[in-house]
Formats: structure tokens, C-alpha cells, sequence
């Protein structure tokens, strides 16, 4: 699968350790970042899809990403 949102995202370029906090409480600069991105919307649809265990992708957390992957199951 081709990804060409990854060419438009607001991190690249950027150290990718900000994305991969110790805890959920030190990823607000990755969050930041992932606030003004144009693409925020594809990247985080990508980690749920592969179920990314690690990093903030998309302006969430992996524990927010277990959280709409439940929510999502429960409307389906």
C-alpha cells in the first residue's frame, strides 16, 4: 500500500523519539505537532488498521488507539 500522506506530514523531518514518549503524560509535544498536521487524519487511520503497539500516531496514544478500536467494535 502506497502511503503518500507520510509526504505531507507535519513530523517528518522531525526526531522521531518525541513520538515515542515513556508515558502517555510526556507525548503532549507529539500531540502538538500532530495537532497542525494536514494529514493527522490518514496516520492515525494507518496505526489502527496495523495496529501500531507503540508512539503517538495521528494525535493519539496507543492506549487512545485501544480505545476507538473498542468503540468502534461496539457501533459495529
Amino acid at each position: 500500500m502506497k502511503q503518500t500522506w507520510r509526504q505531507h506530514a507535519a513530523c517528518r523531518g522531525l526526531d522521531p523519539m518525541i513520538f515515542y514518549p515513556a508515558t502517555d503524560e510526556e507525548a503532549v509535544a507529539a500531540k502538538a505537532v500532530c495537532a497542525q498536521c494536514p494529514v493527522r487524519e490518514a496516520c492515525l487511520e494507518h496505526a489502527l488498521s496495523v495496529r501500531e503497539k507503540d508512539g503517538v500516531w495521528g494525535g493519539c496514544t496507543e492506549r487512545e488507539r485501544r480505545r476507538i478500536i473498542r468503540q468502534r467494535r461496539r457501533a459495529s
